[in-house]
């Protein structure tokens, strides 16, 4: 996902978007609160709740006993805004799709920011520790920040968090569970091509 971009709205609490581009752009847009549309998908880790409006994806949650409860009034079933995320996150289930080019349209800090930006970076089917993804973002010392964000990812999978691990190789925590995270980084591994693993 290299050479994703994203612009923050200039508040205390960011809206970030993200969309594939082979630039980065330095502008700054404002992002008023619009109509959400959402809708389900039904995958191998089970169905996932999508949240867009017209500036791009603002949630993903993953399966939940409670995931009707997080639907808000105001919010409209359909796929409007969400054609394109559907049909990708579907090839990548499928094992056809190695990176996403979506708009994506999240809220958080200028930390979470910035270690999420860093998360678009991490390679298919790669996987790297929190200390070095802090290390990546210029904050060695605070890898439990790093973590503390990795975990309040709201686009999870597309922003893949599920790519970082312990420093021992262990998976630890995931907003999914350890078994989507194995599952997920499993799928990963079965589909890369050979070349993701040449420099490892």
């Amino acid at each position: 996902m290299d050479g994703r971009f994203w612009t923050a709205v200039n508040t205390k609490r960011h809206t970030l978007v993200l969309r594939a581009s082979k630039q980065r752009s330095r502008t700054i847009a404002q992002i008023q609160d619009t109509m959400m549309d959402y809708d389900f998908l039904e995958t191998p880790i089970g169905r996932l709740l999508l949240v867009a409006d017209e500036h791009g994806l603002r949630h993903l949650y993953f399966p939940k006993v409670d995931q009707d409860e997080r639907i808000e009034a105001g919010w409209t079933r359909r796929r409007r805004h969400l054609g394109d995320t559907i049909a990708q996150l579907e090839a990548y289930f499928a094992g056809d799709l190695l990176e996403f080019d979506v708009a994506l349209a999240a809220q958080g800090t200028r930390f979470r920011q910035t270690v999420w930006d860093e998360l678009v970076r991490i390679p298919y089917a790669q996987t790297i520790s929190y200390g070095e993804l802090a290390r990546r973002i210029g904050r060695p010392a605070a890898s439990r920040a790093v973590g503390a964000a990795n975990g309040a990812n709201p686009l999870p999978i597309i922003v893949p968090c599920h790519r970082v691990i312990g420093s021992s190789g262990a998976l630890t925590g995931f907003g999914g569970g350890l078994p989507t995270k194995r599952w997920l980084l499993e799928h990963e591994r079965r589909h890369a091509p050979r070349s993701a693993f040449a420099l490892q």
